[in-house]
């Protein structure tokens, strides 16, 4: 049969549509990737573009008319003496409430509006920083390397030593431990790196990290800004917006209960049939509610006290903003420098001492000892180099959580 053979094009065919999905997923991934799928996928973030439709629903909502009313009643359930009243009833809203309840909604769309531009700047942020740390921890897995072929490199020589009886084997179980050390870091930061591969697949809306390798991003954040320039800003920040968006929500809820001090009209008109004098008559009826007790004044109260709140928030938002400013940029601009010394002075340093003990072992002038407490230096100058790393990007997205996208 001509189906249980497998011909030379169709096994090619196979191998093609096999190969092609993980050719497609085994892919890098920049920066600039990283962010589009976020912004297409994040599903927290689809949650909040929501919040638009549900505002722009309760403002339609807000400007409907009260609906007419339409009633029957009867007088006299007897057939020949009943009289029955039939009445359409429209509710008149007096006092601008429907436009005092438009406004608040309003105020509401603007709301979600700003929330969604915050929810977009934490994602950005979020992504940035998620991006940094595993560029980071695929450093630390290249460094890790480099660190491991040091060890095996100063291991040979040890052990050429101690075959030539130049050597003690114990220098040589010295070795073999600062190898297995270097090899169990190794397993530790490429841990390490799918963790941080993983969480940064998590901000992109994938539930598996499909990429090998991230490119197009350096390691480090840049300079820090002035912190005057950005404090200048501070009005212009996505939190401050929204907070006076809050200020202009609770004043204009209170301008709503407001205009709920002033009763609505409603307003009748029907017909009226009496059986026993075989007649109709037509009715028109006003009718108003007397505000005499209920003249809405805990809600007027409640909701001026709500005004004042948002403002003193407001208030809060903004020096909140001021310190974590000058707090975030201090840390960065002190991790800078930090790097700063790590790349001009500390690493080539501490490579250099590498080099010059691993020669000078090869050459019998130093001990072993001098090499593993250089390759320990090195290793341990380059965590801290990673670490001060880390805090720079750190700050750098806690800026831009606050006043946006910084130029980079």
């Amino acid at each position: 049969m001509p189906f249980n053979r497998a011909t030379p094009f169709s096994i090619a065919l196979l191998c093609l549509l096999s190969a092609a999905p993980a050719a497609r997923a085994e892919q890098p991934l920049t920066l600039d990737q990283a962010l589009a799928a976020a912004f297409a996928s994040n599903p927290e973030l689809a949650a909040v573009r929501q919040e638009i439709g549900i505002a722009e629903g309760e403002r339609r909502q807000a400007g409907l008319l009260p609906n007419p009313e339409l009633s029957w009643e009867m007088e006299d359930t007897r057939r020949d003496t009943s009289t029955t009243t039939v009445m359409l009833s429209q509710a008149l809203e007096l006092g601008g409430k429907r436009g005092a309840r438009v406004e608040v909604a309003q105020a509401g769309q603007a709301i979600a509006q700003l929330d969604l531009e915050r929810q977009a700047n934490g994602l950005r942020a979020d992504v940035t920083q998620a991006f940094h740390a595993a560029v980071r921890a695929q450093t630390a897995v290249e460094l890790a390397e480099q660190s491991r072929a040091l060890t095996e490199r100063g291991l040979r020589v040890v052990q050429g030593r101690v075959t030539a009886g130049q050597s003690s084997p114990v220098e040589e179980t010295r070795g073999q431990v600062q190898l297995a050390q270097a090899e169990a870091q190794l397993r530790r930061v490429e841990s390490e790196r799918r963790v941080a591969w993983q969480a940064l697949a998590r901000l992109t809306g994938s539930a598996r990290a499909d990429f090998i390798q991230l490119e197009g991003v350096a390691l480090s954040p840049g300079p820090a800004p002035e912190a005057e320039r950005l404090l200048a800003k501070v009005e212009q920040t996505i939190e401050w917006r929204l907070a006076a968006a809050q200020v202009e929500r609770g004043e204009a809820s209170l301008g709503s209960e407001k205009a709920q001090r002033i009763p609505n009209l409603t307003v009748s008109v029907g017909s009226q049939y009496s059986r026993e004098d075989r007649d109709r008559i037509n009715v028109v009826g006003l009718s108003m509610p007397l505000p005499l007790f209920d003249r809405n004044q805990g809600n007027v109260l409640s909701a001026a006290r709500r005004a004042d709140q948002a403002r003193d928030l407001r208030n809060a938002v903004e020096l909140r903003l001021r310190s974590d400013t000058r707090s975030a940029l201090s840390q960065w601009a002190m991790a800078m420098a930090e790097v700063d010394a790590y790349d001009r002075t500390i690493l080539p340093s501490a490579r250099q001492a590498v080099d010059t003990a691993t020669r000078g072992f090869e050459r019998g002038k130093f001990a072993f000892l001098d090499v593993l407490d250089a390759q320990r230096t090195l290793i341990e100058a380059r965590s801290q180099y990673l670490d001060a790393l880390a805090t720079a990007s750190d700050a750098r997205a806690q800026v831009e959580r606050m006043y946006g996208e910084l130029e980079r």
